[in-house]
């Protein structure tokens, strides 16, 4: 019983983390890459497993370094020090992997792969992590969770972006409005999802 109680919980945490409190349209973190990279399907679902990776190891590895360094030493008020270099060590290492495997989307995702690095919801997980005091467990699972929902966004939005080339909008529209707006729009449907839990 005490087991499904878990299961439930954590269902719970992942769909409040990835549709409730979506990391870009309710917390408006990390709105660079969700406007910069959305553009393309394909180039959008790229970035998005790239900070499912990042995030959900960053998750991992700063719950760890947490329970087992920073508190025993207790030297918790270096948490965002921490936290940012294994963040930045991550990216380094994604980077590197997609230049050597995928280098088109290397390519494609360009300036913003390292973005990552500097990224707030990649930080505001592990921080966020750390005030609910979550265990690693269920860190983890918070941050994959908010890294879905971060691609569910960027994907949905991507897909909109390639639609909207082929209509006739106003010239004042054009361009990064019609993004802002559409993002907007996007932002008032998952508040629909508040009433999921």
């Amino acid at each position: 019983m005490n087991n499904i109680t878990s299961i439930r919980d954590l269902l719970i945490l992942m769909v409040g983390s990835s549709l409730v409190s979506n990391v870009v349209l309710s917390q408006f973190l990390g709105l660079c890459p969700f406007l910069g990279v959305s553009k393309k399907i394909k180039t959008a679902a790229g970035m998005g497993a790239a900070v499912i990776f990042v995030i959900t190891l960053a998750s991992a590895v700063a719950g760890v370094i947490y329970k087992f360094i920073l508190i025993p030493l207790n030297i918790t008020f270096l948490q965002t020090i921490v936290f940012i270099l294994v963040i930045a060590a991550l990216v380094q290492f994604v980077e590197m992997f997609l230049k050597k495997a995928i280098p088109s989307l290397y390519e494609a995702l360009g300036v913003y792969l390292p973005l990552i690095t500097t990224n707030c919801a990649v930080l505001g997980v592990a921080l966020t992590n750390v005030q609910k005091n979550y265990g690693i467990g269920t860190g983890v699972v918070n941050g994959f969770a908010t890294a879905l929902g971060f691609t569910i966004a960027i994907v949905i939005l991507a897909g909109i972006r390639e639609k909207m080339e082929y209509n006739d909008i106003p010239q004042s529209f054009k361009g990064m409005p019609s993004v802002l707006l559409t993002a907007g729009l996007m932002a008032i449907a998952f508040c629909g999802f508040s009433g999921l839990l």
